[in-house]
């Protein structure tokens, strides 16, 4: 008995000491060089241009045709997620280039 609760305890603490973050493309994303950020919710997008409107959702994964009025109009951006932190931009305003796009740090108070 005494084992199975120091297993337990130790699970416990594993846990607690290593939060579960989600798997997936949603959230907020920056990219440094540029200073642009957009936002994925589901099949939703914010885009660097500040539009809201619909794309291909996939949970690693996320595209849509820029919309009219930002650069690169009628182009089709395509999203894939790395991991936890990393997402490639290629296609529409990148055009040819390979863009990385980290996690947007949250903001202190």
């Amino acid at each position: 008995m005494k084992r199975l609760i120091t297993g337990a305890a130790a699970l416990a603490a594993i846990c607690i000491s290593n939060p579960v973050s989600a798997d997936a493309i949603d959230g907020d994303w920056c990219h440094a060089a540029s200073g642009k950020h957009l936002n994925v919710d589901g099949p939703t997008i914010i885009t660097p241009g500040g539009k809201r409107i619909e794309g291909d959702y996939h949970r690693h994964g996320f595209s849509y045709k820029i919309p009219a009025g930002e650069k690169a109009a009628g182009a089709t951006v395509n999203m894939t997620q790395q991991d936890e932190q990393t997402m490639h931009l290629t296609g529409g305003f990148a055009g040819n280039a390979v863009q990385e796009w980290r996690r947007c740090s949250r903001p202190t108070s």
